[in-house]
């Protein structure tokens, strides 16, 4: 009974020896990880323009990729290295989070949505752009609201939050939809251009990219009607502060540097982009506008649904 007992102690003393190093080895996190490896790596995206997207030379670039560029850069200055790989490894977004957190990838850097679910298994950096969902149609569709597609077939993308939304606004109206899923932004959009789909749902800046590069522009139209506000953040794991902190700072001190940030913006919103050479022209949101006056990595919508009023006026006279 004692040699039990003692072949029960030492198990478990084996156990918490094992669980303080695993802690201890955890404690280094993401900072640590980086300076051993000298590389870090970037989840990007294929198709997210202008935020992470391949172009015609089959390179990672975009919006969010430049800030997560310039975050490697801070990174690698506080961690006194000399070089720091960069690896750019496709995610989707189906298994972005996963991925995440199986360590695979360190910054996710693409196009999505912090929320209160998502902030359960991952952690994001201040809000890097806002959004509203919104619809994609053919302009002799004659779809102007989410209350026209009762009946009709809807496309959304796989693992997002909009598929979520859509699905219970689906129910919650009674509207009958059909709502069917692409692998990806692009294959969303064929279904919509092919007529297997009435419409798309998507974030605004998403579907303004997929109208402005399509083979015809004029023919499609995206709705007024705003289904829901929405913050973008770069991702990162959750449980490690440290790198939290570095990751923010970095971000913080781009969303404040005035001219650079504007660059920044105009660069992918207000230019032409590759690989088709097309503007975008969106004029920044007055929300973006004030989160970047102050920064917040809050999930909440509320956060970014109301504008003070001086943003608001400002933003008139643009």
């Amino acid at each position: 009974m004692k040699k039990s007992h003692h072949v029960a102690a030492l198990f478990s003393l084996c156990m918490l020896s094992a669980a303080t190093l695993v802690h201890a080895q955890d404690d280094g996190g993401t900072l640590a990880k980086i300076k051993k490896s000298g590389a870090i790596t970037l989840g990007v995206r294929d198709g997210s323009v202008p935020f992470s997207y391949l172009d015609d030379k089959q390179q990672y670039q975009g919006y969010s990729i430049d800030l997560c560029m310039k975050v490697v850069t801070a990174l690698q200055k506080q961690l006194g290295m000399t070089e720091l790989k960069v690896t750019m490894n496709p995610v989707t977004s189906a298994n972005r989070i996963p991925l995440m957190a199986n360590g695979t990838i360190d910054l996710e850097c693409g196009s999505t949505t912090n929320n209160l679910e998502r902030q359960q298994q991952v952690a994001f950096a201040p809000t890097m752009f806002v959004v509203a969902n919104r619809l994609l149609a053919k302009k002799s569709s004659n779809i102007h609201t989410l209350a026209d597609m009762k009946g009709k077939t809807l496309v959304a993308t796989a693992g997002t939050s909009t598929l979520k939304q859509m699905t219970i606004l689906n129910k919650e109206q009674n509207l009958g939809m059909n709502i069917i899923v692409g692998k990806d932004h692009p294959e969303s959009f064929l279904m919509v251009e092919t007529g297997r789909a009435a419409a798309e749902a998507n974030d605004d800046i998403l579907l303004a990219a997929q109208r402005a590069n399509s083979k015809t522009p004029g023919d499609y139209e995206i709705t007024s009607e705003a289904l829901s506000v929405e913050p973008y953040g770069i991702m990162m794991r959750k449980g490690d502060p440290a790198f939290k902190k570095a990751v923010d700072d970095a971000l913080v001190r781009v969303y404040k540097s005035g001219e650079d940030m504007q660059r920044l913006y105009h660069k992918w919103f207000m230019s032409p982009i590759p690989p088709k050479g097309i503007n975008l022209r969106f004029p920044m949101p007055p929300q973006l506008e004030a989160v970047l006056a102050k920064p917040t990595d809050s999930g909440d919508p509320a956060a970014y649904a109301e504008v003070p009023q001086a943003q608001k006026a400002a933003a008139k006279k643009k």
